[in-house]
């Protein structure tokens, strides 16, 4: 599927020495565990002064092949593929939402979480941004860890909660979603504040100290 088509493309282009296309991003610096990152990510106050969900521009079809990061988010992450009409109009399938270990029948029943979600982003950072940037946050598909296919009751239950107030109901959800939160914040030099900053040490006193080599956007 496309993210895991980028993410072979851009390991080349690395180990060649080459960029691949418009969107070829820069590492974080080799693989780095997600301690490391989490202690590298800048600590500050939040403030949602300003926010409008509508600042940031979602979903659109930036490739122009008819389906919109939504669908290109079910299209990946598919367990039994789902079928394709006209329009992108997807129909059956099957999915796992890792949030709360739960499998789901059809497209319906989803939605696209963004891990980090926007008001948090706003919050954290991305209030600095032109528009351009915001909706290339809001569709990032070159980075896997960004979007994920959850549930809707997983998805409205964290509405737009950092890890302090709201963690998967999953026990075996939380060193995965620790993972692709800092992986996120770090891809896009996105802060955090000192109750998230407690919540992931918290966490990750508990899990793996996985390594990942993050693409900045």
């Amino acid at each position: 599927m496309k993210r895991t088509l980028f993410a072979l493309l851009a390991a080349a282009a690395l180990l060649g020495g080459t960029t691949v296309g418009a969107h070829a991003q820069e590492p974080a610096a080799g693989p780095v565990s997600v301690r490391e990152l989490l202690a590298r990510l800048p600590v500050a106050a939040e403030s949602r002064e300003g926010y409008e969900r509508t600042k940031f521009k979602h979903w659109v079809d930036a490739d122009h092949d008819g389906c919109n990061t939504r669908a290109e988010v079910l299209l990946d992450e598919a367990v039994v593929a789902p079928d394709r009409g006209a329009n992108c109009k997807l129909s059956g399938g099957s999915w796992w939402s890792y949030y709360d270990d739960t499998t789901v029948n059809g497209p319906s029943g989803l939605d696209i979480d963004h891990m980090v979600p926007l008001a948090e982003a706003w919050d954290s950072g991305a209030s600095q941004w032109d528009a351009k940037r915001r909706e290339q946050y809001a569709n990032d598909l070159d980075w896997p860890r960004s979007l994920a296919a959850v549930t809707a009751k997983a998805n409205r239950s964290k509405s737009d909660q950092d890890p302090s107030t709201w963690m998967p109901p999953a026990a075996d959800a939380r060193c995965r979603y620790l993972d692709d939160w800092v992986s996120v914040k770090t891809r896009w030099n996105l802060s955090i504040d000192p109750a998230e900053q407690a919540a992931l040490t918290d966490i990750a006193d508990s899990c793996p100290d996985d390594e990942l080599d993050v693409p900045l956007a």
